[in-house]
Formats: C-alpha cells, structure tokens, sequence
C-alpha cells in the first residue's frame, strides 16, 4: 500500500495551517522544513493618526524566518505572505502603487472594497485579485465585520538597493528608502533632469 507523503499547507477547515504531511505515516522529513502556526505569530497593529487607515496583520514569512532587512536573497524569501485584517470601517491604506511588487489576494472572510483606476469592486470569502507593479489599488472594508484576507508579495518592501518604492496617486507623495531601510514620504514638483546638476 502505497501512502502519501506529499506535503500539505492547509489545515482541515481549509485555512492555512503551516507545512504538514497529509499521512501520520510520513514520520521522515526530505527536506527542512520551517513551521508556524497562525496561533504562534502576533498581530500587529497599524493606525493612521486620525483613524481613518487601520489594520492589523500577521506576518507569516518573518515567523518562518524571513530577514527583511538582508541582502541575502536566502534570508530574505522570494515573496512574503500575510494575513491581514481590516476592521469595521476602516481602509488599509492610501490608494498607492509599487514601482516593484506584485501582490496576490485571497479573502478568507467579511467584505472588501478594492479600488483601482476603473473604479471600485467588491470581493468577498473565496475571492483572489492580484496588482502588478504600477497598478494603484486600495483595499477597505465593505462589510459589518471584520475583512480578512492573505496577501503574497514578491519583491517585497525590504529597504536598499532590493526595495520598492510607493506612489500616491490622490496625494501626490512618494515612499522612497534612502540608505539602509529607512523610509521617508516625499512630496515635489515637475522638474528637469539636469536641475540642480549643472
């Protein structure tokens, strides 16, 4: 009798669980396999000072070792996954683009509003969208109660030469890294190439 021991990464309800073999009788490992559990990661808790932009998330890739900070591709993932949740009323961020990031979705639950440049459409438990880089997007919540969804983004926003950058289309802001990774929010004018340079 033959017994499977490809890995699996959702657990019984279909929410994602961390690697695990679908057979009790797979008791080697081929490989290393890093595992969390969604229970063992914190959320985090982002406010925008009025209220208006709010969300809290758990980031998976960094409790399965990601080093956002590294240069070494190894250490730092190919892509980074989250779950994010937006509570009641509240909208993730500003309407942006990345100048180098793809980012995939898929709703776990609740409501959401997704805004981009033909206008705004509403997803819900099941639902996948995906932006490439250069596409403005916004994600808020539609619905009564919480919306939850998992984001994977390559490239993602790791600070460097390797980093993203964001544009703000309502604002006309800029999210720039200067050296290393911190982040500063630029707001400018049309200008020459050779302004200032000559």
């Amino acid at each position: 009798m033959n017994v499977d021991c490809r890995p699996s990464v959702f657990g019984a309800d279909n929410s994602l669980r961390g690697v695990f073999f679908r057979n009790s009788r797979c008791n080697h490992l081929p490989f290393d396999v890093r595992k969390v559990n969604l229970k063992e990661i914190p959320e985090q808790e982002k406010k925008s000072p009025k209220g208006k932009f709010g969300r809290t998330s758990k980031n998976i890739s960094v409790a399965l070792g990601r080093e956002p900070e590294s240069l070494d591709l190894s250490k730092r993932h190919p892509f980074d996954l989250a779950l994010v949740r937006i509570p009641k009323g509240k909208t993730l961020c500003p309407y942006h683009s990345h100048a180098a990031e793809s980012e995939l979705y898929l709703v776990v639950s609740g409501r959401g509003s997704i805004r981009d440049k033909d206008g705004t459409n509403e997803v819900g438990p099941g639902d996948a969208f995906f932006f490439q880089p250069g596409e403005a997007h916004q994600v808020a919540n539609a619905g009564s109660e919480d919306f939850v969804y998992y984001v994977i983004a390559d490239n993602p926003r790791s600070g460097g030469t390797t980093g993203d950058s964001c544009y703000y289309p309502d604002s006309g802001k800029w999210a720039v890294v200067k050296e290393g990774s911190e982040e500063v929010m630029v707001k400018g004018t049309d200008t020459d190439y050779f302004d200032g340079e000559e």
